[in-house]
């Protein structure tokens, strides 16, 4: 900030603003009201949010906490906000957050207003993203717990699972067998099942029943303490066809090759390549999920991206995962996923490696 010469940067969605104050509920889930923190060039962040909310943010490291009665349409915070960021900075200029990966989470007509009031904003996206891409040993702890709870969950599954069961019910086992673990919740569970393969990874369960020769893909992000896991894995049912071993082998081998090109100082335009490579080698007839792995934190999927052309350079404590795939048939995906803390000597796994060969339940 003081390199830019920026007065104070605003905050005001739930990764953000939890990882400024420690505010951490779920009563974002409610669209109502808005959360604002304002973080001065000098001094501890200044908490301007719901009175609904005082109790639990005072319980917090902010000693600062200014509230007003909400909602209330007709000026819901934004003359507290206004008075708040011209007391800390009354020169300006002030940041937020406004590139990819972010948002504005208030009215668009308060945002206009609140302009009117302090001027405009300048884009501080690369010192959230810094702040928040490379994790301290205390944030990477929660992630190597929630992946070893998710890990243990997916060792399980075999003994939960069978054919019969719709994909409904397998769902529900599964997250019951994630929270069972230890994990805090499971807001992110997509997956599907199909006939010898699977088309469409990401879409919520239905009441298909589970059959011989089925596949089966589940990927969740699961919670501890508000930092995610983020892994898949794949399973057969009695029967698998070579195709799909294959495609299953190609992706781990990708995924190894992956772990190979993690590294400081190597760029995830580097990691990509290094897994598509062995994709291409193996038959891949595409890839159109856009990118092949990414950051990790306090939402499911943070910066950076494994693009071709992301060329964000790898820093040790990135939280990363690894995310090979690859259309094997017309109509049918393999997706894997691993998720790593990267190390000055290269990746450390977080979550507990797949096994090489695809298990057949």
């Amino acid at each position: 900030m003081a390199e830019l010469q920026i007065s104070a940067i605003l905050v005001c969605t739930e990764p953000e603003v939890r990882f400024f104050t420690g505010f951490h509920t779920p009563f974002w889930q409610s669209p109502t009201r808005p959360w604002f923190t304002v973080i001065p060039s000098a001094g501890k962040p200044i908490a301007v949010i719901p009175s609904i909310g005082e109790a639990t943010m005072s319980q917090t490291w902010i000693d600062d906490v200014r509230t007003w009665s909400s909602p209330c349409p007709d000026d819901d915070g934004v003359t507290l906000l206004a008075d708040c960021i011209r007391e800390v900075a009354p020169t300006g200029p002030v940041g937020l957050p406004m590139g990819p990966e972010t948002h504005v989470r208030m009215p668009l007509r308060d945002l206009d207003r609140l302009r009117s009031m302090v001027g405009d904003f300048v884009d501080v996206t690369d010192i959230i993203r810094g702040l928040r891409m490379v994790k301290s040993e205390r944030e990477i702890e929660k992630h190597r717990y929630i992946c070893g709870v998710v890990s243990d969950a997916f060792d399980e599954l075999p003994e939960l699972l069978s054919t019969g069961m719709t994909e409904r019910q397998a769902f529900a086992a599964f997250r019951a067998e994630i929270l069972r673990q230890g994990a805090d919740d499971v807001p992110y569970l997509v997956g599907a099942t199909g006939p010898g393969g699977i088309d469409d990874i990401i879409r919520q369960p239905t009441d298909r029943r589970i059959d011989d020769g089925d596949m089966l893909i589940f990927d969740t992000g699961s919670t501890f303490d508000g930092y995610f896991s983020d892994f898949d894995r794949n399973f057969a049912f009695t029967t698998v066809s070579s195709g799909a071993r294959d495609a299953y082998r190609a992706v781990w081998e990708a995924t190894e090759a992956g772990l190979e090109a993690v590294r400081p100082g190597a760029t995830t335009s580097d990691v990509f390549t290094a897994m598509n490579e062995v994709l291409k080698a193996n038959g891949s007839l595409g890839n159109d999920i856009g990118r092949m792995g990414h950051g990790l934190g306090t939402q499911v999927t943070e910066w950076p991206s494994h693009t071709a052309d992301d060329d964000t350079v790898i820093e040790a404590n990135m939280v990363l995962t690894l995310e090979p795939a690859l259309i094997w048939e017309p109509g049918k995906a393999m997706v894997h996923e691993e998720n790593i803390v990267v190390r000055s000597a290269g990746p450390e796994l977080l979550s507990r490696r797949a096994a090489p060969e695809l298990p057949v339940i």
